[in-house]
C-alpha cells in the first residue's frame, strides 16, 4: 500500500528571507533546488513537489539526490518509501507554450526509476521515487486521462516497438518502469473547484483504486475572488469531495495549497492549528518557501512534525446554497476593487524581488494570471500580487470586505472560524493613509473593525515605498520592500 504524504514542500517563492541555497541575488534555482529537496526531507516533510510549470526543472533530480546525499537516503529516508517526489507538469490543454515541458518531465520518470533501482535493488512500483503527477488548471477528467495515457502508451509503450535486427526498444534500452503513474488534479478556478467531485467521479469511473488525491488551490482563488470567496469555495469543495468519498467508498485525500500570507491561506509554523480548524478533512498541506525560510530551523522542524501527526476528520459542514450566493457577492466586490488598482499593482510589482528562477511569458506583468470574469485583466501571479499590495500598506485581504452586511458576517464566521484572526493578522500591516487614498473611508471602517494595532515600522516602510513609486524617484525601492516583507515573515 502506497503511503499518502501529509506535508508537501513546494517551490512557491513567497519567502522574504532568501533561502540558504540561493545565489547572491537571493534567487533559488538549479542545483539549489536539489539541495533544498534534501534539506526539507531532513526537516520532516515527506513530499517534495518538483515543478516544471513556468520554470526550469532539473529532470536529473533523483540521480543528484541519491549520489549527493547517499548516506541520508540509505540510512535515514528511503526515497519512494519514506519520502517522495511528485511532479507538477504544465497542462497541455491550457498552457500551450509549455506543452513540451510536460513531455520532458514524464520522460524523466523511467530514468529516475533506473537510478533508484540501482540504489535500492529489487525496487517495485510501490517504492518508485516518482509515482504521481500533478496537473494544474484541471477542468475535466479527460485532461487527466490524456496525460496518464501518454505516459502509459507512448513512454512505457515504446519498449515493445521493433528496431532493425529484430530487437525491440526494451531489448536495447531496457524496461520502462513504473508502468503507470497516478494523476492528481489541481483545481484552481471557482467553477471547477465547485465541481471537483464531478471531475474526480468521472475520472474514477470503472477503475479500482485504493484512494484518490485531489489538490485544491488556495492562492489563485484568492487572487480571483478575494480571501472570503476563496475560503468559502474551499469549504464547499471539501464537503462535496467528502460526500463523493462516502458514495464511492474510495478515500479522497485533499491537498490544500496554502501559503504563509493570510491572503494565501495563513499557514506558517506558528499557526498550524488554523489548518486543522479550517480544513479538517485535508490529508496534505503545502509548506511553501516562507514557512521554510522565514522562521528558525527548530521551529520549522517542530511544526512539520505536528502537521504530520494530525489525523483527518470530516469536513466542516456548510450551507452550500448560501455559500455560493456569498461567493458571488464576495467576488464581485473584490474584483471591482482590483480593477481599480490595476495600475497601482503594476507599479508596485516591478519592485518585488524574485526568489525563484522562473520562465517569463508575454503579458503585462510577464508570467501572470488573468482575473477570472473581469475582462481578462492580467495580474502578477498570486505571490507578486499580494506582495505588491502588502508593500504599499493596502493588504489584499481588505479588498471587497465592505460589501458584506451583518447577516453575511454571521454566516462567514460560522463557516470560516479563523476569519477574524486572519484579518487581524493581515490588517496589522495597513497604511491608513494609503487605504483612504486608494479605497476610501468605507474600507477604513473595515480596518478599524478588525484591528486596533498597526505595525508602525511597517507603515513607515510602506510610506517610503509608495512615495518612491508615485514620484518615480531614482532610489532603490526593493530594499524597503524586502525589509517590510521580513517584518511580516512573508513576501506575498
Amino acid at each position: 500500500m502506497w503511503f499518502v504524504p501529509k506535508v508537501m514542500s513546494t517551490q512557491h517563492p513567497d519567502n522574504a528571507t532568501p533561502a540558504p541555497f540561493a545565489d547572491e541575488e537571493g534567487v533559488l534555482k538549479g542545483e539549489g533546488e536539489v539541495d533544498e529537496a534534501a534539506e526539507i526531507f531532513a526537516l520532516g516533510c515527506n513530499e517534495q513537489m518538483w515543478d516544471s510549470e513556468g520554470k526550469e526543472a532539473d529532470n536529473h533530480v533523483v540521480q543528484k539526490l541519491l549520489t549527493g546525499y547517499a548516506d541520508f537516503f540509505q540510512q535515514e529516508r528511503r526515497l519512494g518509501h519514506d519520502v517522495i517526489l511528485t511532479l507538477r507538469v504544465p497542462n497541455p490543454s491550457v498552457e500551450r507554450d509549455m506543452r513540451k515541458s510536460m513531455v520532458e518531465a514524464l520522460q524523466s520518470v523511467p530514468s529516475a526509476w533506473d537510478v533508484a533501482n540501482g540504489f535500492y535493488p529489487g525496487m517495485d512500483d510501490e517504492n518508485a521515487p516518482i509515482q504521481e503527477v500533478i496537473l494544474p488548471f484541471t477542468t475535466s477528467a479527460q485532461e487527466l486521462r490524456l496525460v496518464e495515457a501518454y505516459y502509459r502508451q507512448i513512454i512505457v509503450g515504446q519498449e515493445q516497438q521493433a528496431l532493425p535486427g529484430g530487437r525491440t526498444i526494451q531489448d536495447w534500452i531496457g524496461e520502462f518502469s513504473p508502468k503507470r503513474i497516478r494523476m492528481i488534479p489541481l483545481v484552481e478556478d471557482r467553477d471547477n473547484m465547485l465541481r471537483s467531485d464531478a471531475i474526480v467521479e468521472e475520472y474514477l469511473y470503472g477503475r479500482e483504486v485504493p484512494y484518490q488525491r485531489v489538490f485544491l488551490a488556495r492562492s489563485d482563488p484568492a487572487l480571483n475572488y478575494g480571501i472570503i470567496g476563496a475560503e468559502l469555495i474551499l469549504k464547499v469543495a471539501l464537503q462535496r469531495l467528502h460526500r463523493l468519498e462516502e458514495r464511492l467508498g474510495i478515500p479522497m485525500y485533499p491537498i490544500i495549497g496554502a501559503g504563509s500570507a493570510p491572503f494565501r491561506g495563513h499557514l506558517n509554523p506558528l499557526n498550524i492549528d488554523r489548518s486543522f480548524v479550517e480544513y479538517p478533512s485535508a490529508q496534505t498541506v503545502t509548506v511553501q518557501s516562507a514557512f521554510k525560510y522565514d522562521y528558525d530551523r527548530d521551529t520549522v522542524r517542530e511544526s512539520i512534525a505536528l502537521l504530520r501527526a494530525h489525523t483527518r476528520r470530516d469536513p466542516r459542514p456548510i450551507d452550500e446554497d448560501r455559500a455560493i450566493s456569498l461567493i458571488a457577492k464576495a467576488s464581485a466586490g473584490y474584483q471591482k476593487r482590483v480593477v481599480e488598482l490595476t495600475n497601482v499593482i503594476a507599479a508596485a510589482s516591478a519592485h518585488v524581488p524574485r526568489r525563484r528562477e522562473r520562465k517569463m511569458h508575454v503579458g503585462l506583468f510577464g508570467y501572470g494570471r488573468s482575473l477570472d470574469g473581469v475582462g481578462g485583466a492580467t495580474l502578477p501571479r498570486a505571490i507578486g500580487f499580494a506582495a505588491s499590495l502588502y508593500s504599499i500598506g493596502v493588504p489584499p485581504d481588505l479588498l471587497g470586505l465592505s460589501a458584506f452586511d451583518e447577516d453575511d458576517w454571521a454566516f462567514i464566521r460560522d463557516s470560516y472560524p479563523s476569519v477574524d484572526e486572519d484579518l487581524r493578522a493581515a490588517l496589522r500591516y495597513t497604511n491608513e493613509r494609503h487605504v483612504r487614498e486608494l479605497l476610501g473611508e468605507d474600507s477604513m471602517n473595515v480596518v478599524a473593525r478588525f484591528t486596533d494595532e498597526v505595525d508602525r515600522i511597517h507603515e513607515g516602510l510602506t510610506s517610503a515605498i509608495w512615495a518612491a513609486i508615485k514620484d518615480e524617484a531614482r532610489v532603490q525601492v526593493r530594499p524597503y520592500v524586502e525589509q517590510a516583507a521580513k517584518l511580516r515573515r512573508y513576501l506575498g
